[in-house]
């Protein structure tokens, strides 16, 4: 299973499910992070977290522990 941790800064990638339970998964799915969205990775920070994302336009912070639950292509 390839995570959205896994995606390397300049790439991009497609949204195949969203793991978790309740409140967590409301909140990824609240920022616009839904099945079958593209989302491109523009950076991550020197220690890994977060990692800024496009998603649907827009700019978007993701901490590593958030970015484990989004299972790409």
């Amino acid at each position: 299973m390839r995570t959205l941790k896994d995606v390397p800064v300049g790439s991009t990638c497609k949204v195949l499910k969203l793991h978790g339970e309740g409140p967590v998964k409301r909140r990824i799915m609240d920022m616009g992070i839904t099945r079958g969205v593209e989302i491109f990775v523009r950076k991550v920070a020197p220690l890994g977290d977060p990692m800024e994302l496009n998603v649907r336009g827009y700019e978007l912070s993701v901490r590593k522990s958030d970015a484990e639950l989004i299972e790409v292509q």
